[in-house]
């Protein structure tokens, strides 16, 4: 009987890390990037609030739970997925959980702004995370989670 096997009790699986397809997060990016960029074209007006509260939501579920487990991951996981080959890799949701909780600071800050009256910090707002969904949308590179990585080999 090896370590390995002694170490497991009947019933209990060994534990193996969890991954995310990498291309949910970029199909997720495409929508935000959709949804920011209308939001920007119709300025300050309710419809905007809207667009941004919605998009909030989707970010805060996503920054929560994974980004697996939002609106866009779902999209994806039914819709996309299905029609696609199996990953050749995964990838490990925590950068991606931390570009969601980037990406609703933004949004938030967005928010605030268009409600107090400050427009253009809310159109900068939503510029800014609009790059970076385009960003990994378009070139399959996620801004947040590069920041992620950064800080944690910063803190290594």
């Amino acid at each position: 009987m090896s370590t390995d096997s002694a170490a497991l009790t009947p019933g209990t699986r060994p534990q193996v890390p969890a991954g995310i397809d990498p291309r949910g997060p970029q199909v997720a990016a495409a929508i935000t990037s959709v949804v920011l960029a209308v939001t920007l074209l119709l300025g300050d007006s309710t419809a905007a609030l809207v667009l941004l509260g919605l998009q909030a939501a989707v970010f805060a579920v996503g920054a929560a739970a994974g980004p697996q487990h939002a609106p866009y991951g779902w999209v994806f996981r039914t819709l996309v997925r299905p029609r696609l080959q199996p990953p050749t890799e995964l990838e490990d949701p925590a950068p991606p959980r931390f570009a969601q909780a980037v990406g609703l600071g933004f949004v938030v800050v967005a928010l605030a702004a268009y409600l107090l009256g400050a427009t253009l910090v809310g159109q900068v707002a939503v510029g800014f995370a609009l790059v970076a969904a385009l960003l990994n949308a378009v070139f399959a590179f996620c801004l947040g989670c590069e920041v992620y990585l950064l800080a944690k080999r910063a803190t290594a």
